[in-house]
């Protein structure tokens, strides 16, 4: 790996996190020395993946400096966050250890990436880290700045949240798969498959087989109504298909000429999501909602919903955007 300092290219000012970077730290400390020793990430585990870094499962993997580049490719499909401490610095470990606690709560939307700057020079001086605790995002290979020093969770959540709706814009929509291990009769966790059809999906997405990939999830659905990751996959891939090859300016004047015509607008509304208008995304079906009745509001309302599945469940303007849409319907 380079010890060029790292940049975040193509993606900085895709979504405005400029805010959100500029708010000051609050406890950072000096990055301590190369060396010493430091305790494993809390909740790493081995075991498959629908994505994330091959091979690990879990919320949260270790980075290293032999490891970076797997972890780079890897946010291709799944958005990465990287949080850099230090062992000398207890806080910082603890700041892991909340953020972790957070990450919990996203269904494997993105995947942590404990890096302890003490033992890995090469990614100390590339991220030219100055305190630690340091939060960095990491999409298709490219950091996204967040913040440097200890944050509470109620701030953890928002810039969390601008991060991810940043991801589904460049089309990182992929999930961590958060399987227990299994322990063995000797007590050693063995790796736990996942399940045949969310396997397929994940890799027809893999070679850009998006009308496999629903099909998969489709029949995961059939023999599982109530399968919530496959319900969601087959959210995102929705997404992918409806946009593939789309022009917003033909796809605006459509929906302009047609305005209570659920497809026109419903690929208004994906586009909007895909370029990070994600409230307007949301009032735009709302309002179609209003203006219809029938299977078109139920087809309107549907495709709301698979909107809210692809931006989070946890996003606050999902939950506005919920309470809309129930005032819509009554």
């Amino acid at each position: 790996m380079s010890d060029q300092p790292l940049t975040s290219g193509g993606l900085r000012g895709a979504v405005d996190l400029t805010a959100l970077r500029n708010q000051p730290p609050s406890g950072g400390q000096p990055a301590g020395p190369a060396g010493g020793s430091a305790p494993a990430a809390p909740g790493a585990a081995a075991g498959p993946s629908s994505g994330g870094v091959p091979g690990r499962s879990g919320v949260v993997v270790e980075g290293s400096d032999a490891t970076f580049q797997e972890i780079a490719n890897a946010s291709v499909g799944v958005p990465m966050l990287l949080v850099l401490w230090a062992a000398q610095i207890p806080e910082s470990r603890d700041y892991l250890d909340t953020v972790v606690a957070v990450a919990g709560t996203y269904d494997g939307r993105f995947q942590v990436v404990s890096i302890d700057v003490e033992q890995n020079p090469t990614l100390l001086r590339a991220f030219q880290v100055q305190s630690v605790p340091m939060t960095m995002g990491l999409i298709q290979g490219q950091p996204v700045p967040m913040f440097a020093g200890l944050q509470p969770e109620s701030a953890l959540r928002p810039v969390l949240d601008e991060f991810l709706a940043l991801a589904v814009q460049h089309g990182v929509t992929g999930r961590v798969e958060i399987a227990a291990a299994a322990p063995t009769a000797d007590g050693e966790a063995v790796e736990q498959p996942l399940p045949p059809l969310h396997q397929e999906a994940y890799d027809a997405i893999e070679r850009g087989d998006l009308d496999a990939a629903a099909a998969a999830y489709q029949q995961a659905l059939k023999q599982n109504p109530t399968d919530s990751d496959a319900e969601l996959g087959l959210a995102q891939v929705g997404l992918m298909q409806r946009t593939e090859g789309a022009d917003l300016q033909q796809a605006r004047a459509a929906a302009a000429d047609r305005p209570t015509d659920v497809a026109a607008q419903g690929l208004v509304a994906d586009l909007d999501v895909l370029g990070g208008h994600v409230e307007d995304a949301f009032l735009r079906l709302i309002d179609l909602v209003r203006a219809t009745s029938g299977d078109e509001r139920e087809a309107a309302r549907n495709h709301l919903l698979q909107l809210f599945a692809v931006v989070g469940s946890h996003d606050e303007r999902v939950r506005k955007a919920r309470t809309a849409l129930m005032s819509a319907l009554f």
